[in-house]
């Protein structure tokens, strides 16, 4: 953009004009040639300005903004787009973890932005917009107006979106074209409307047309574009109609703070709405990314704030079985199933931790349970084998297996069904297992230690040297 060679303001985009329409019509007001109203603007003109450096907050928002982009990128290798994980521990505001307490995420979004394109056209609209607006506002309007709104633009994203992973300065630069609507329409600056009406058709045409692309688009967030500008509108509305005159700070503050707990309020309806299951969310998540001890400790906090909440149950227990717990886990199985006793996934899970607990007939009785519902249950038919093979009744074992595989691909299924033919003394069959399992799931120890005793078995002593020899590197190379 170039500046108004009389005034200082800025030209709206693409103007091969030198002198911006304010000034224009104001000198030919003065000149007697138009009898429209003098303008009288309640701001001072741009070179009357005191006691402000040379360096804009515009350019400051804008620095800071290059600035984490240039070191995401040093700090991510040569890459130009970031992924979900990077941006989330960078700051990125996302429900789950916006929502359970960590809301400096709606202040640090802003300045982090996915790839370049992305930071490219969000910092050429600032330059713009920002400009504008920190001459009309003053610097720290400008910058309370541009965090506001950001947080604004944050908020409506996880409200409406709170799985969505959401970055950039869009939300403010939004809610900027807001305030200056508003401002401009309502007529702070007590401007003619045939000096402002060119701005304010290209902001407009701005909002418009954006909302319009971030909705036949994937991939952009508009609930932030649209809460970063209904914010902007109402702050500018505030401003033009109670405190349009710069001098007047106790009335702008006044109206900044009130917008700021406008904000604050919205925050704390939407943790209400949103914030129970962005932290169940959270914890469910946690045996992934944390370990399952944070998991547990979430999980039951959740729990004592809803008991009867399924999820949270069935994730309580998940954690516990990863954990080895055995007994909670078992505990927390059979609350799922009390809640919900159609629940296949909490019954399965049961089953398995009766294996785990060496309980193979308690084992087979859930499975069984299963298949009573569903006969095509393949995890169950695979769960049922196991149990099976732990109270030895391999070839009842083996039959479970082999309609297993015909209904699904297990790890781990033919290598129990090689155990059951060897302990039946079907060392053919059993070899045929162990390989198709190797063949499938590539090369493991506990494999080429049961091919070798099949082999041996067989009186194959070749190769049951060679699957030892195998055996033997396997276990090197995983202690290197």
């Amino acid at each position: 953009m170039a500046n108004c060679i009389r005034c200082g303001r800025k030209l709206p985009p693409l103007s091969f004009k030198k002198i911006c329409e304010w000034c224009v019509h104001h000198e030919a007001v003065q000149r007697g040639e138009d009898s429209g109203t003098v303008p009288q603007p309640v701001m001072a003109a741009p070179w009357a300005r005191r006691g402000e450096s040379s360096i804009s907050l515009t350019q400051i928002f804008f620095g800071a903004s290059v600035a984490v982009f240039i070191a995401m990128v040093l700090a991510s290798g040569p890459s130009l787009d970031f992924t979900g994980p990077v941006m989330i521990r960078l700051g990125a505001n996302y429900g789950p973890y916006t929502l359970s307490g960590q809301w400096w995420r709606l202040v640090t979004y802003m300045f982090l932005h996915g790839g370049l394109l992305h930071i490219a056209f969000n910092m050429w609209c600032l330059w713009d917009l920002g400009a504008l607006a920190e001459s009309l506002y003053g610097r720290w309007t400008f910058g309370t107006i541009y965090l506001i709104t950001g947080i604004g633009g944050g908020l409506a994203s996880v409200a409406w979106n709170p799985q969505v992973l959401s970055v950039g300065a869009s939300g403010a630069i939004f809610g900027l074209a807001g305030a200056l609507i508003a401002s401009f329409y309502l007529g702070e600056f007590s401007v003619p409307k045939i000096a402002i009406g060119g701005t304010l058709r290209s902001l407009l045409v701005f909002a418009g047309f954006n909302l319009f692309f971030g909705g036949v688009v994937g991939g952009i967030d508009n609930a932030c574009h649209i809460g970063g500008l209904v914010s902007g509108l109402i702050l500018g509305a505030l401003i033009a109609r109670v405190a349009p005159d710069p001098n007047a700070v106790g009335r702008r503050i006044s109206i900044l703070l009130l917008m700021a707990l406008v904000v604050a309020g919205g925050a704390m309806g939407v943790q209400r709405w949103r914030g129970f299951p962005m932290r169940f969310t959270l914890s469910a998540s946690s045996p992934f990314e944390n370990g399952p001890n944070q998991a547990i400790a979430r999980l039951q906090a959740v729990i004592r704030q809803r008991p009867n909440f399924t999820e949270a149950h069935l994730a309580l227990a998940d954690a516990y079985f990863s954990k080895g717990q055995y007994a909670q886990a078992e505990s927390e199985f059979k609350r799922v199933l009390e809640l919900q006793p159609k629940q296949k996934a909490a019954r399965f899970q049961l089953g398995m931790t009766y294996l785990n607990e060496k309980r193979a007939k308690d084992a087979e009785s859930s499975f069984r349970e299963l298949l009573a519902e569903d006969a095509n249950y393949a995890d169950a038919r695979f769960g049922l084998g196991l149990a099976l093979a732990g109270e030895d009744n391999h070839q009842a074992a083996i039959e479970e297996y082999i309609a297993a595989a015909k209904l699904s691909d297990f790890p781990t299924l033919y290598y129990n069904l090689g155990i059951s033919y060897s302990r039946l003394k079907m060392y053919d069959e059993a070899i045929s297992a162990y390989v198709k399992e190797r063949d499938k799931n590539g090369d493991d120890i506990d494999i080429e230690n049961a091919l070798a005793e099949a082999y041996q078995a067989k009186g194959m002593q070749q190769q049951a040297q060679e699957a030892r020899s195998k055996a033997a590197q396997l276990n090197e190379r995983g202690t290197d």
